[in-house]
Formats: C-alpha cells, sequence, structure tokens
C-alpha cells in the first residue's frame, strides 16, 4: 500500500451520486482489500445482491475502520446527512420498540451502505409492502463442534430430498464459513410464528431421518456432534447474512450462492471478495430463478400440527424474547430443577 491518501470520488449508481471517502482504507487487513474494493465489488454483484434484498428492510454491520477496528450493528438510518433518495421501512421488535431500517431499492442504497462501512447486510425475510408477513423462508444448517461444511452439505441434501417430496425448490448458498444456507420464496400469507412453525416441523422431519447427522436441539449441551437447524433465524428480528454479501472474517469470504449440484464440491474459503464478481459474469446467478413461483407452506403447517398432535409443540424462543404462547421453559436441562418427591 502506498503512503499517498486517494482522494474522495463521486460515482453515478442507478441514477444516484454516491460520494466514496477515504478509498484506500483498508477494510481486511489480511487479503490488504480497501474500502474502494468493498465498495466496487458491491457494484460487480449488483444484480445478484439487489436480488437478495430489494425492498427489505436492512439491518447493516458496519465496520468503519476495517476488520479487527470497531463493529456496531446499525438498526436505525440517522435522521440526518442521509440522501434524500435513501428509502426506509418501518419494521418493529419483539419488545415493541420500532426502527427505520434502510430498505434497498435500487444498488445505490447498497453502494451508500458501503461508503458508510458496511461490510455485512441482514435483510429481514419480508418486503416493505408487509413487514410483518415473511415471504422468504431460511434454513440454517449450522455445524457443531466436530462437524463441518461436508456435513452441512450432507443435511443440505436432505433437506433437498424433502422439499422434493413436498414438490417444491431450495436454493443454497454457502453461509461464507462452516455452514450452509437454503432459502424458499414462499407465499406473503402466514406471520412470523407460523412460519417459524413451519420451519420447525421441516427440521423435525429432518432430524427423524437422520438423526445422528441433524439436530434440532436448542441447548448446545444436547447437540452433539451434527449440524444444528437453527429454526429461530425464523424468529422476528433475527436475520441472516444475505446472498452476495461479504462476512466480516480474515478471509473476505463471501455468502456465495451454489447450484445443488456443485455445493458438494466448493471449498467456501474460494468464494470471496476477490472470486466471486468474475464467477458471477461468467456464470450467471444461480438464485436467477428464486422469485418465481412462490411456495403454499401449508404442507408444513400440517406437519406442525401432526407433530403437536403428538406431544412435540413449540421450541424455546431466543434469550431476548418475551415469554411465547405455547413455548417450554427457556432453561437449559442440566439447569433445571429436578421434581420433588
Amino acid at each position: 500500500m502506498g503512503g499517498t491518501t486517494k482522494a474522495a470520488a463521486e460515482i453515478e449508481v442507478a441514477g444516484h451520486t454516491v460520494r466514496l471517502t477515504s478509498p484506500d482504507r483498508v477494510i481486511f487487513p489480511e487479503r490488504g482489500f480497501t474500502k474502494a474494493d468493498v465498495f466496487n465489488y458491491y457494484l460487480a454483484v449488483g444484480d445478484g445482491i439487489m436480488r437478495a434484498l430489494r425492498d427489505r428492510p436492512t439491518t447493516l454491520q458496519r465496520f468503519p475502520e476495517g476488520i479487527g477496528g470497531e463493529m456496531f450493528f446499525q438498526k436505525r438510518v440517522p435522521s440526518r446527512g442521509v440522501p434524500p433518495w435513501v428509502r426506509t421501512a418501518r419494521i418493529s421488535f419483539p419488545s415493541g420498540r420500532t426502527a427505520d431500517e434502510l430498505c434497498p431499492a435500487d444498488l445505490a442504497h447498497v453502494a451508500w451502505a458501503a461508503q458508510m462501512g458496511t461490510v455485512v447486510f441482514h435483510p429481514w425475510p419480508v418486503r416493505a409492502v408487509d413487514v410483518d408477513r415473511p415471504d422468504e423462508l431460511r434454513i440454517d444448517l449450522d455445524p457443531q463442534p466436530g462437524t463441518d461444511f461436508v456435513d452441512a452439505v450432507a443435511a443440505a441434501g436432505e433437506v433437498r430430498a424433502l422439499l422434493d417430496e413436498l414438490g417444491t425448490t431450495g436454493w443454497p448458498k454457502t453461509s461464507g464459513g462452516r455452514g450452509v444456507h437454503v432459502y424458499l420464496r414462499i407465499q406473503p400469507r402466514w406471520t412470523f410464528v407460523e412460519v417459524r412453525r413451519a420451519t420447525i416441523a421441516l427440521a423435525r422431519e429432518l432430524e427423524r431421518r437422520r438423526p445422528e447427522l441433524v439436530t434440532t436441539a436448542w441447548w448446545k449441551e444436547q447437540r452433539g456432534a451434527r449440524v444444528f437447524v437453527d429454526y429461530n433465524q425464523m424468529a422476528r428480528d433475527r436475520t441472516i447474512a444475505c446472498a452476495y454479501s461479504l462476512r466480516a472474517n480474515a478471509r473476505a469470504t463471501v455468502s456465495a450462492p451454489v447450484t445443488w449440484d456443485e455445493l458438494s464440491d466448493v471449498d467456501p474459503d474460494d468464494l470471496h471478495l476477490g472470486s466471486v464478481p468474475a464467477r458471477l459474469a461468467e456464470r450467471g446467478d444461480p438464485h436467477a430463478g428464486i422469485d418465481d413461483a412462490p411456495w403454499d407452506i401449508t404442507p408444513l403447517l400440517e406437519w406442525a400440527d401432526r407433530d403437536a398432535a403428538g406431544g412435540s409443540g413449540d421450541l424455546p424462543y431466543p434469550p431476548e424474547y418475551p415469554k411465547m404462547p405455547g413455548e417450554p421453559k427457556r432453561v437449559q436441562p442440566s439447569r433445571a430443577k429436578r421434581p420433588t418427591s
């Protein structure tokens, strides 16, 4: 890196002027990627990331001084100093509080966020037209200690087979780490509670079919060396880094869409800021068809009813949640009081 500082630049993006300051600031020290590299990366994957972000309230994970420096999640767009064309959407948290989050209408919103030091984009699974009814069901396959990416891939294969039986299509991507995410576009008819319930039903069916591989256990002490299906990623205010988002690690990896056929062959570390734009330009977006056929999740809700009738009801919510109707005790089994005789 040279000793001079590059001047700020004004760049036209989607019909808007976005000012890029401190372009040579290093954001990923281990790789040497700069703020300009991050900014230009998001322009290069514009079609792909807008497919993931368009009209979605989005939490910004910002690193103003780069990875290793201060980090914070920005859920509220400031009331001052924001271009007049920046759009927001009001969302409500489990606490009842609200926030006006960035709601990208075009790529200029992504570029503006990158200028503000955003590295990771965390969209809600809803659109601005109805922020209380998800149109995206997210299956987060999280390898636990003793397992790795290959195990998450195996679990994803079981997801694929199950969705095939249900007559719908899942769209896989790497998490940017050891996990795998599978997304479904769904009809926006159900509440967060209902979509989470459907996700639990799917996860339990996976667990029944491959109990040695998959777990739905919320408490880590019960998971063992298995892949955890994090059903609480479908709870209100829980988000996942979107397709084509960079991840906040030293390797500058990307949560990258892949085809089902290539999932078992990819190395997540090969999908990074420096490689994904060329891959997208050469191969196109594996998620290009994700919006074509929103799915009716009724079959999963019927499974949830079946499970409840058999004694398998709700599962614990995240700790910051208020107590939810029908939720079991939110205490890890090893600390639960034993009944007195």
